[in-house]
Formats: structure tokens, C-alpha cells, sequence
């Protein structure tokens, strides 16, 4: 690993009130906060914390392919000693806000803690850590070559994989985040393994007492009614092979990588499908096995202050208030849906949005959308205007926690997986939006203060009254609405901290103004202070892709005198407006790192992938054993898992639309049954360019019109 000159700066510490008290933070960090429990500086008597780390990458043994790119442009710690205070982080993550820093790398979130930091973000959520399928050779795309889901089909509970990074490069993201204050929760997925037991590690399968009990009796069989609740924890869900969660090696071996998340600094979780692991009072696959799987979470070092919370869909009998009682909190998303619906009709009906719709409860994780909604649902066609409104639904509503989504680098309605399209990356920017912060620091700011919901005279306007602290407007109409309503605000001008209106005036109980069409006003003075001042960096390109040469980049920074740029290991500096022309590194890519430290010492960073016509890792990356299980070099497995109620023979009929053509008649190719019961053919046909795919019994059919588009490596299912 080469060393990399980078700036940083050793920031002087401002001295406290004499009333200042500690509160812990992650991993034995201190956050001062005055009488009121607001941030504050440290005492003149306190030292600050030593929490530096050294810390020298080297590959995780179980999956030595973590991207060493992301690793050689990764940007050491700011200077040991920061000044949390600054940035007027909840000293608890439930009363802030949680980014979740979406299929980005344990380094990518490391050298962005500033920007998080200074945006309001109390917490970072971040994909699961755990060892996961190797597919498609390595490759780093979030959809194509590569897939993000992979990290949610583990083949070991063990820290790091080759998507986001080594159990080193967690740990040094964690001891960054504690100078910042930010706590960091991970999503950990108990309930299955990848749809190929092969591909599960020895070491795991051994630790659970062998195959016959590393899976529940139906494990392969797919759900067929959500509402029987056996079904609902102990068959398939998507083809995932269902773990035998109630089985006491598992539970213990599950507990032992949580215990060494939380030893690496991890300060809350997030339990991936958690309605598919059974309540205390649900019925029992094994009667001598009772389903106290969720105890585990009651057992974890440092119980008392880890923060839980359960993946819990709604549907047929989902049970949410029970787990809501059992774990600690839940997703609410109904709520999330009924946000984004209020939004997009433009009316922003109390009956929609006063109630989370999870029985009364608000120890809920909200969400305008998350990544399911977004991969799945068609959220991703919402602008970024529309997210911007329903985060400050759910951001200046002081009950539950909102979680922001993190949308790809480059994304946008018409393009889905973003220019970039990488795995590891950082995201959008949206999340550092000067409204977006706006509203953090808001919800930061009004913690103990009651929430009122009301429509200030419209429909298409909410008015959330934060006790008589602070006021946030929402207008998703298509008219301006001129403002005349009831306030507890204290008389005064209120300037739009959100900067997307003018000001506001509270007199006499009444609160006027105009708020604009499309738009939302975070109104407080009390408590107000100004954000943190980051520097910017960033590129325009119209490529990332260098197969058909080399690209030509011009690089942005403001708030700062210059920045620099690290290309493939040479550094230099840049003004704003330079160019840099981008070439492939030795593994045909051209990695990008820009950096900026502006006036307030803190640097910002973003890293940038380059392709060269194969994404990510090379071919040195993938395991012996994925490259053994790959499919045939003239061929293409095709995978399904057939409903209970189809019959035994399947076939798969594959045509093209546009030219038609087609394999075979109908009903097509027969499949072969494979031993854990799924269905497969290898597809050799270079006739078809863009193979669809129709499943068969000969009598039920998947899809009922249309076909499915062909994609390597995975396992279809009736949905």
C-alpha cells in the first residue's frame, strides 16, 4: 500500500460551562453536553480521548477479493482530536437521524465522516458486513456485473466482505466515527444463507452441529401464504435457504459475530426479514426447539445501550406491535408509503400522516423510501424534489427515527443505477442537501418537544409544530399558499433555515408568509446555530467507462483555495475548472480521489471508479470454489423454485420478442430437479440475443403475460 500525503488539522479544543457532564458514546467515546443536554465543548480539566487507531489493511481470510482500490485511495483519520460539539449531534440514536450509506464501503463511509457529520447525521447504517456470495466473477456493478443483493445472501457470519471490506477497514470506520460522535448501526440478515448451500463455508456449517440442522424441514419450499405464520418463518423467502434459527448452535454462533461487530465498534443493528424469524408464541417447526431466537439480542455485550431494530414489511398478519415489543423497534412501512403517497398526490392528509400504523407505537425506524422501495417498488421515479418534501415529514416529526436513503452517485428517474453504478461508492449527494441539513439540525435541535400535526388552512400544506421552539411547512400543491395560522411561536422573524422560502412572521399568535409550490420551511430561532462549513469537490464526466479509451474529467472544488486528486496513485493538486484525463491502473480501472480541506480544518473527500469493460475485482478476486461453480463457459444456468402447488415436471419456454424467436415450442425446455430442490438448465442458444423467460408445469405458467429478462446467477421465484 503506498503512502498517500494528505492534509489534516489539529483542531483546538474551545473551553465548557462548569456544568458540563459526560454521556458515553460509541466504543467508550465522550460527548460533552451542558445542563440541557445540548452538545458543548469539553471541560479545561479534560484531556481529549485518545482515539486514534493504526490500522494496516490486509484481505479478511474468508474473502481475500476486497476491493484493495477502495484501500489504496482511502483517506487516513482527520486529526485525532475533533470537536464533536460542533456538528450539535443527539447524544442517542433514536432522538436523531440515521444515513443509510447504501452498498458504500466501509473506507468510502470512513473518508466521508466529515460530511456526515457536518450534515446531522447522528448515525450511519450500513450494509451487512457479513461473508457473502462471490458472484458474476467478482464484479462491483449495484445492478449488472454485479449485484448489491449479493451481501444479503451470507455464507458465514464472520466481519468483511469483498464488497464493502475487511474486518480492519470496519474497525478504523468505526474508531472515525466515534471522533465524530456518530454511532454506526449494521444490518445483519440471521434468517438465511445464499440459495446455493454449497457455496456456505465449512466453518459455519461445522459450528451448527452439520447440513441436517443448519436449516429449517421447508426450507426450500417458497412461502405461499404470508398469513400462516409456520410458513411465514420457516419456508424460503425469494429461494433464500431458511436457517433453523431456534437451533442453540446457531443462536450461539450468530451471537459471537454480533458480540465482535460490537467489539469493532458497532453501536445498534438492524435484523434484515426479521418477521421471518418467529415470535416466543408462534408455531414451532420442533417442538423441543421454542422460538427464542430474539433473546440473542437481550444477550449481546453492551445489551442495555445497543440500539435494535427488526425489518418488519407489512402485510397479512405481520405482527409488528409484538416485535416492536420484543426487539425494541421496527420499520413502519405502511407509514413510509403513505408519506410518499401524500407527496405525489399532493395532499397532505392528517388521517395519513399522524398515526406510524404499527399499533400505537412510535419505536419506529421511518423512511420516505428504502432500498427495497427503491430496487423493487418504483420509488426511484419520485424526484428529488419530492424525497426533499417527505424528509421533512418525517425528519421534523420528533416521534420516531428517520432513516435517510442514500440513493446511487448520478441516479435519477430515468436512470436507476446512476452513471457510476458501483458497489463501494458514495452516493448521491442529496443527503448532504442544504435543506436536508436543515432538517437535521432542526430534528437535532427539538429533541423533548412535543409534535402537533395540522393542515394550516389547506390540504395540500402541513404545518409540524414542535411545542413553541420551532415550526416545519410543507407545501406539496402546485400553487403557492400565502400563509395565515395559528403559532405558538414566540413573536418574531423567521428566516427559512432551508433557504427554499422567504421569511416567515409570528405575531399575536399568527404565523404568515408565502410558502412556495413544492416546498417546505424549517422555522426556529431559538437554538440556532450556523451549520458546519464543508469545502466541495466534485467532476463532470460523460463516461465512466474507458474501454473505448481514456476519459477526460474536469474537476470542481469551492470553499477552499484548491484541492487534490489522487489518480491511480500519483497525486497532485487542482483548481477549480482543471481537467485530469483518466487511465486504467493496473486491474483496468482508474480510480479518482479528490480531496478539499476548507477554513474550519475538515477535509471532504469522494472517490470515483472508472471501468475499463470489466467491473470491479479481476478475475484473481473470485474464490476457487465460486470459479468451480460458475456455469459453463458455452452456457448460462438458469435457475427456478417452483410453488408448492405445481406440479413436479417444469419446464422453461425461452424466446426473444423483437426479432421473435424462440428455443423451443411451447412449453419449452424441460428443467432438471436439483438435490435442494430448485429447478435448473443451462441455456446454450446463440440465436436468442435477449433471452425471456416463461415458467411452466405445463398447466400454471410465471409470468401470466410477458416474460423475464435472463439474469446470471439467479434463483426465480413465484412472487
Amino acid at each position: 500500500m503506498k503512502n498517500k500525503k494528505i492534509i489534516s488539522a489539529v483542531l483546538t479544543l474551545a473551553l465548557a460551562a462548569s456544568s458540563a457532564s459526560l454521556l458515553s458514546g460509541c466504543k467508550g467515546s465522550v460527548v460533552y453536553v451542558d445542563g440541557n443536554g445540548n452538545p458543548t465543548d469539553p471541560p479545561q480539566s479534560a484531556a481529549p480521548a485518545d482515539t486514534s487507531s493504526q490500522t494496516e489493511s490486509t484481505p479478511a481470510d474468508q474473502n481475500s477479493s476486497a476491493d484493495t482500490s477502495t484501500a489504496e485511495t482511502s483517506a487516513p483519520a482527520e486529526a485525532d482530536a475533533v470537536n464533536a460539539s460542533q456538528f450539535g449531534l443527539t447524544a442517542n440514536i433514536e432522538d436523531g437521524t440515521i444515513l443509510h450509506a447504501w452498498s458504500w464501503s466501509f473506507n468510502t463511509i470512513k473518508e466521508s465522516m466529515a460530511d456526515i457529520a457536518a450534515a446531522g447525521y447522528s448515525s450511519i447504517q450500513t450494509s451487512p458486513a457479513n461473508t457473502c456470495v462471490v458472484g458474476e466473477k467478482g464484479g462491483m456493478q449495484l445492478y449488472g456485473k454485479g449485484k448489491w443483493y449479493y451481501h444479503y445472501q451470507p455464507t458465514d457470519w464472520k466481519v468483511g466482505n469483498y464488497q464493502l471490506g475487511t474486518e480492519e477497514e470496519f474497525k478504523a470506520m468505526c474508531d472515525e466515527a466515534e471522533k465524530y460522535g456518530i454511532k454506526i448501526i449494521v444490518d445483519v440478515v440471521p434468517n438465511h444463507t445464499a440459495n446455493d448451500k454449497r457455496k456456505v463455508e465449512q466453518d459455519f456449517i461445522d459450528a451448527v452441529g452439520g447440513q441436517d440442522k443448519l436449516y429449517h424441514k421447508n426450507y426450500t419450499k417458497a412461502i405461499g401464504n404470508y398469513g400462516d405464520r409456520l410458513q411465514c418463518t420457516t419456508y424460503t423467502l425469494t429461494g433464500l435457504h431458511d436457517v433453523n434459527t431456534e437451533n442453540p448452535q446457531f443462536q450461539e454462533y450468530f451471537l459471537k459475530y454480533m458480540n465482535q461487530l460490537i467489539a469493532d465498534g458497532a453501536d445498534g443493528f438492524r435484523y434484515d426479514t426479521a418477521k421471518h424469524i418467529g415470535l416466543p408464541d408462534d408455531p414451532q417447526e420442533d417442538p423441543s426447539l421454542p422460538n427464542n431466537f430474539w433473546d440473542i439480542i437481550k444477550k449481546t455485550d453492551k445489551a442495555d445501550t445497543i440500539f435494535n431494530y427488526g425489518e418488519v414489511l407489512q402485510g397479512d398478519n405481520e405482527r409488528v406491535a409484538d416485535y416492536i415489543k420484543t426487539i425494541g423497534h421496527t420499520t413502519a412501512s405502511l407509514y413510509g408509503g403513505a408519506v410518499r403517497g401524500c407527496i405525489q398526490r399532493g395532499k397532505m392528509l392528517l388521517l395519513d400522516l399522524e398515526d406510524f400504523k404499527v399499533g400505537g407505537s412510535d419505536k419506529v425506524v421511518t423512511w420516505v423510501e428504502s432500498h427495497d422501495n427503491y430496487t423493487g417498488d418504483d420509488s426511484y421515479k419520485m424526484t428529488e424534489d419530492q424525497i426533499i418534501l417527505g424528509w421533512a415529514v418525517i425528519a421534523g416529526n420528533g416521534k420516531g427515527t428517520p432513516l435517510f436513503f442514500d440513493r446511487p452517485y448520478g441516479s435519477s428517474p430515468d436512470n436507476q443505477w446512476g452513471d457510476m453504478n458501483r458497489i463501494g461508492a458514495a452516493g448521491s449527494d442529496l443527503y448532504k442537501n442544504e435543506t436536508v441539513v436543515a432538517l437535521n439540525r432542526f430534528r437535532n435541535a427539538m429533541v423533548g418537544e412535543d409534535t402537533e400535526l395540522t393542515n394550516p388552512g389547506n390540504k395540500s400544506a402541513l404545518m409540524i409544530a414542535r411545542g413553541s421552539k420551532g415550526v416545519v411547512l410543507v407545501n406539496a400543491g402546485k400553487k403557492d399558499i400565502e400563509l395565515d395560522t395559528e403559532t405558538k411561536l414566540a413573536d418574531g422573524t423567521y428566516t427559512d433555515k432551508g433557504k427554499q422560502n422567504g421569511d416567515f412572521t409570528a405575531a399575536g399568535g399568527k404565523l404568515t408568509g408565502t410558502l412556495k409550490a413544492g416546498s417546505c420551511a424549517v422555522l426556529y430561532n431559538e437554538g440556532y446555530t450556523d451549520p458546519v462549513e464543508m469545502p466541495k469537490v466534485s467532476m463532470e464526466t460523460g463516461s465512466f467507462d474507458l474501454s473505448g479509451g481514456n476519459v477526460t474529467v474536469t474537476l470542481h472544488v469551492s470553499g477552499a483555495d484548491s484541492g487534490s486528486y489522487d489518480l491511480n496513485g500519483t497525486s497532485a493538486t487542482f483548481a477549480d475548472g482543471d481537467t485530469v484525463e483518466i487511465t486504467a491502473g493496473e486491474n483496468g480501472e482508474g480510480v479518482l480521489r479528490l480531496s478539499a480541506t476548507g477554513s474550519s480544518g475538515l477535509t471532504t473527500n469522494h472517490t470515483y471508479w472508472f471501468t475499463g469493460g470489466q467491473a470491479g475485482n479481476t478475475e484473481g478476486s473470485q474464490s476457487e470454489q465460486s470459479k468451480a461453480e460458475e456455469a459453463p463457459a458455452d452456457g448460462t444456468v438458469i435457475k427456478f423454485q417452483k410453488p408448492e402447488k405445481w406440479e413436479d415436471s417444469i419446464n422453461v419456454y425461452i424466446y426473444q420478442k423483437d426479432p421473435l424467436v424462440n428455443v423451443s415450442e411451447w412449453p419449452g425446455e424441460a428443467m432438471t430437479k436439483n438435490d435442494d430442490g430448485t429447478y435448473s438448465y443451462v441455456f446454450k442458444s446463440d440465436e436468442v440475443k435477449e433471452p425471456l423467460l416463461v415458467f411452466n408445469d405445463g398447466k400454471k405458467q410465471y409470468p401470466k403475460s410477458g416474460g423475464l429478462e435472463l439474469e446470471e446467477g439467479k434463483l426465480y421465484t413465484v412472487e
